[in-house]
Order: structure tokens, then sequence, then C-alpha cells
């Protein structure tokens, strides 16, 4: 394996672990305020961190290239992502958003495919229309145990693989600190938005402000790695390494938070990550 893919592999599981204690914290938070609220303290950390490492390495602001059709489209997608996401996690189950989450190396595979025309065989169609299906199990509709919630974190995730294929059609003279500054920029305004239509803003020093400390410092660690791993490997390789973030995410869940994992989760997680492995192990395969 090419050294620089084994690099990428690593910040992947990395930047995992530590988005999974992100959403422990984002989770906890939510309890006490608003998820607009959230939003924007988790932009605001992270424009104040990322705008330090800029002007300490230098780098413009504005450059034209921030202005990039792709890099708009990336901030798009920064924005449903992460509402999407963080209300999900607010109005649901930790376990069933993470699980659904899994399905995001399954989308940029495909996304691969169709934007840059990256080779996709029949047998990984097949595997990435699988995965799905076992999403459709974790969200089980139509049943009991179904969450309305969770149709958010499917959003969530599509705006996510958008984001990371984004991400690698950056221009090049971008860099990873120019990047995360631009993700976090458009959380603020988002944030601000839904607290206009849903009103509510509530003292963060009320028992809030550890779990937005927590967020936002392990978040920012988070979306950094991950840049830079998307950045460093190539898609199809580095992307499957996600689905550590649900061993992480199934460990908090139980332990944290005290959800009961049920057959319909845990089968179509396996559905899910078995799919993506599949997929890791074709493009290893096509590449020898």
């Amino acid at each position: 394996m090419r050294s620089d893919n084994l690099t990428g592999i690593l910040l992947m599981i990395v930047s995992m672990g530590l988005f999974a204690v992100e959403d422990t914290f984002i989770k906890l938070a939510s309890q006490s305020i608003p998820v607009g609220e959230i939003l924007v303290f988790m932009g605001a950390g992270g424009i104040i961190v990322f705008s330090m490492l800029m002007v300490w390495k230098n780098e413009p602001f504005a450059p034209k290239e921030a202005f990039a059709p792709m890099i708009l489209g990336r901030m798009a997608s920064e924005i449903v992502g992460r509402v999407s996401y963080s209300l999900a996690l607010a109005f649901g189950s930790m376990a069933v958003v993470a699980a659904v989450l899994q399905a995001t190396p399954l989308a940029v595979t495909m996304g691969a495919a169709l934007m840059f025309g990256e080779k996709v065989g029949l047998r990984r169609w097949t595997a990435i229309f699988v995965g799905f299906a076992g999403v459709l199990i974790i969200l089980r509709p139509g049943l009991e145990g179904f969450e309305p919630a969770a149709l958010l974190s499917i959003v969530g995730m599509f705006a996510l693989a958008f984001r990371d294929l984004a991400t690698r059609a950056a221009p090049k003279m971008l860099s990873n600190r120019q990047l995360g500054l631009y993700g976090f920029v458009a959380l603020v305004p988002s944030g601000l938005f839904m607290l206009i239509i849903t009103g509510g803003w509530e003292n963060p020093l009320n028992g809030a402000w550890p779990h937005l400390l927590g967020m936002s410092v392990f978040g920012i660690c988070a979306y950094y790695l991950v840049t830079a791993a998307m950045r460093i490997g190539e898609v199809a390789v580095v992307t499957p390494f996600r689905y550590s973030r649900i061993i992480f995410a199934l460990i908090i869940s139980v332990v944290v938070f005290s959800e009961q994992l049920d057959s319909f989760t845990l089968v179509g997680a396996a559905l899910v990550i078995a799919s993506g492995l599949y997929t890791m192990w074709r493009e290893n395969l096509r590449q020898r």
C-alpha cells in the first residue's frame, strides 16, 4: 500500500474517534440549549482556531480560489450536513444516527464514480446498493421502532459525502486550514438563522459550557484530520475507514446514554460495514 494511503487511513481512524466524542458533547449540550446555538458556538470555535493557524502560516483569508464553485458547494453541503446531523443527534438515538452515517463511504464511492470518473465495477455497485439496503433496515420505516428524526441523518449523510468529494476537488493551492475555516464560517449564519426561526437562546453558562468546550476542541481536531485524510489518500481507499466511527459510537451510546442496541440496528450496520469493506477490497484488487 502506498505510504500516503496508509497515512490517510491512520488520520481517518483517529478523526473518527474524535468525531464520536464530539457527537457525545453535542447530544449532551442539546439537552440544555437549542441546536442552533450549538452550531453558532461550533462555528465560532472553529473560526478562532483556524484563523489563528492561518495567521501563523501567513495564509490569505479570501484568495480568489476561495470563491470557486466547488468551494461554495462545499460550504453549502457543510451547512446541510451539520444542521441535519446535529438535529438527528439531538432528537434521535445516537446508535441509530451513527449507524446510518456509516453509509457515507458508499455515497462517496458512488459520487467519485459519477463526479470524478473513478472506475467502479458491477460488484462494487451491487455492494453500494446492499449497503443502502442496510440503512433501510436500520431505519425500519413503517415499523414500531422507526425514528422520524433518523431521516435527518440520511440527509446529513449525503451532504457530508458531497462535502468530502468537494474537498477532494478543491483547488490544491488552498490549505487544509483554509478549507477548515470556510467550513466553520458557514455554520455561524446557519445557526443564527435556526435561532431566528425557533427562538430560545439560552445562557450557556447554565451547565452547557463544558459540553460546548469539549465539542469545539474534539470537533476542530477531528475536522482538520479528516480533511487532511481526504486530501492525502485516494478517496476509494481512505473513506472505508470511516467505519471505525461506529465502534466508538456504539460503545458511547451504551455506556454514556444507556441506549439499547436492537437487532435491526446491528444487522443493518453490519450490512453497511460489510458492503464498504468489500468495496475497499475490490478497489485494492483492481489497483494490483
